[in-house]
């Protein structure tokens, strides 16, 4: 499906479901979001990156704001809106996004020596060398190393540094689709979920965007009966709310 089509796809979703988003702001996390009827998430382990996507924090106003502090035009295409700071440059876009919440994941574990992504290919942004190299360690630190990456990395460097994920069925939580280039754009599954009798597998997604916004969770265009939830079949094109991806644009950390 062309670009065109699929902007054309949208608006006609929009015009026809505009009331498909039964938004509850009594939901705390991403674990909150209601499954539909016969499914069950998958167990992650406790400590996992799995389990920290799957625990992020939701805001109670699913109003998205860009870096400049107003409110995005186009406000129909997601669900929810993910509790972490954009900041106030044009940076955080959509491989940024998903870079920050990787990171943030191991800087809470203070493993900061997994806190690594790659400007090249023989040359690596590497927080525990930026650790050093400045202190005290504090969030200001930190973040000042994340604008570093969103400003020399993105969804070509992110597509380099993850592997593909050869068996689509075989997707986990905190798997990315991601197309490099300009333009690119990347989004990552914070959460899954199973059909004991059928065995079909349904995900979530979340990206940032250009320019710079609140990270959020996606709705599904394609299916709105089942409002922010995707169906894990290993067709050719995975069509969300925002970009058509290739079964074989999914990878892993």
């Amino acid at each position: 499906m062309s670009q065109p089509l699929f902007k054309l796809l949208l608006l006609v979703v929009n015009f026809c479901f505009p009331s498909i988003d039964p938004f509850d702001p009594s939901m705390h996390s991403v674990k909150d979001i209601p499954l539909p009827d016969g499914y069950e998430r998958v167990t992650v382990a406790a400590s996992s990156f799995a389990a920290y996507l799957r625990n992020l924090p939701l805001r109670k106003d699913k109003t998205i704001y860009l870096y400049n502090k107003q409110p995005k035009a186009n406000q129909s295409l997601h669900y929810a809106v993910i509790d972490i700071s954009t900041g106030d440059k044009d940076l955080q876009q959509c491989a940024d996004a998903i870079m920050r919440l990787r990171a943030e994941y191991f800087y809470a574990k203070r493993s900061y020596d997994s806190i690594l992504f790659p400007k090249g290919e023989h040359a690596v942004y590497q927080f525990s060398s930026y650790h050093e190299k400045n202190v005290p360690d504090n969030r200001t630190l930190f973040m000042h190393f994340m604008e570093t990456v969103f400003i020399n990395c993105g969804t070509y460097t992110l597509e380099q540094q993850l592997k593909p994920v050869k068996d689509f069925t075989a997707m986990q939580i905190g798997d990315v689709f991601v197309k490099g280039g300009a333009p690119g754009h990347a989004e990552i599954v914070v959460d899954m979920a199973v059909n004991k009798q059928t065995g079909k597998k349904i995900y979530l997604l979340a990206e940032g965007y250009m320019p710079a916004q609140d990270i959020h969770v996606l709705l599904n265009p394609s299916n709105t009966n089942l409002g922010p939830w995707y169906e894990a079949d290993p067709q050719k094109e995975i069509i969300t709310a925002t970009w058509i991806f290739t079964k074989g644009q999914l990878r892993r950390w």
